[in-house]
């Protein structure tokens, strides 16, 4: 064990180097706060959301040696750092100085993603973004700031949906902390959030989010499997896989109404006005299919609030990045035998391949 001063020096060191980083991000939020432009706009709101995510965590280990901790925030703490020492262990996931810190950002979300498509296409609008390349996605911290853009996208034409997201991983940059957004979720889906965040620091294809989603969706599955598992848990364990059978069907639903719209919209000939009553009557369609499918499953709703929502082709866009490409993940780990560093390394050699090419091969692995 290190010495008290060698220890209070390193702490010391690390609020150094975290008050530089969030430095800068402030310094970046100001210079474009002076600039007009959109993209200026976004990436100063950007820099201040950080700035907040770099200063606002306390150590967790605060957390659980003060008396005023709630009960229930103290055990979830405890649950977290357990599972993020099983992703070391049993996941060959890098925590390092991931989770160790929590922070209430008084919110709801930590950001708020926008998605959009063309009225008439399931072609998915991109945006760049430094270091990561293209993303199928635009983030705000603030959600009026994510509905205003989203409604200047509406305005030219675009289906949109701007949806809450609990948590993000910032690829390794920063120290990813645990929010007060995600942390009352129940042991399946807490697990779950960490094991995927954590999972895209493993591996992350600049320009893919199809490929990136699906392979942090497919790791973090797993990874609850081998925890439930591991913690003799098989109750829960096949609760869990029954939530994941009713994802799959789910899933297949919006797959099989993206073939009918993609089919629908490469009628190029049809007037826009038939065009919109053929699009709705597939939603129609597609809402009634999901009830269909809530009768086998005992009438179970755990979709409701999803087909509450306005229904369009960036919605269906949504589902399809993060559920396509994992049957293929699936079956590339258990071509593996299980072994996650095996796994990660096949994941790799993909990533190595034309985006197309890569998505055409873990597609053909799902399908065999």
């Amino acid at each position: 064990m290190p010495d008290a001063p060698a220890a209070k020096s390193r702490k010391k060191r690390a609020r150094k180097l975290t008050f530089l980083f969030a430095s800068l991000a402030l310094l970046l939020a100001l210079l474009l706060a002076l600039c007009g432009c959109e993209s200026c706009r976004f990436y100063g709101q950007a820099a201040r959301g950080q700035w907040q995510m770099l200063t606002a965590p306390k150590p967790i280990a605060d957390f659980l040696a003060s008396t005023n901790t709630p009960p229930k925030l103290r055990a979830q703490l405890e649950f977290v750092l357990r599972v993020r020492t099983f992703a070391e262990r049993e996941l060959h996931l890098s925590a390092h100085r991931h989770y160790l810190n929590y922070a209430d950002l008084g919110r709801r979300y930590a950001v708020w993603t926008i998605y959009a498509a063309p009225e008439f296409s399931l072609e998915a609008r991109s945006w760049w973004y430094p270091l990561v390349g293209s993303l199928k996605y635009r983030g705000y911290f603030n959600e009026r700031s994510a509905r205003d853009y989203a409604a200047k996208i509406r305005t030219e034409g675009q289906d949109v949906f701007v949806g809450g997201v609990e948590a993000y991983s910032t690829l390794g940059w920063f120290p990813d902390p645990v929010l007060n957004t995600f942390i009352n979720r129940d042991e399946d889906d807490l697990a779950e959030v960490l094991f995927h965040e954590l999972t895209h620091q493993k591996v992350f294809i600049s320009g893919d989010t199809d490929f990136n989603e699906a392979f942090a969706t497919a790791n973090a599955q797993e990874g609850v499997r081998r925890w439930f598992r591991a913690e003799k848990k098989p109750e829960a364990l096949a609760k869990y896989e029954a939530g994941l059978g009713h994802e799959t069907d789910f899933s297949h639903l919006i797959f099989r109404t993206r073939d009918e719209l993609t089919a629908l919209y490469a009628r190029t000939n049809l007037p826009p006005e038939t065009m919109r009553a053929e699009k709705a009557a597939a939603f129609d369609r597609l809402r009634a299919s999901y009830g269909g499918l809530k009768e086998t499953w005992g009438g179970r709703g755990e979709y409701d609030r999803w087909f509450a929502k306005e229904l369009n082709n960036a919605r269906l866009n949504t589902i399809s990045t993060y559920y396509e490409l994992v049957p293929g993940f699936a079956a590339l780990l258990k071509q593996q035998d299980g072994d996650s560093e095996k796994f990660y390394k096949e994941v790799r050699k993909l990533g190595r391949k034309d985006k197309d090419e890569r998505q055409r091969v873990v597609k053909a692995l799902g399908e065999k």
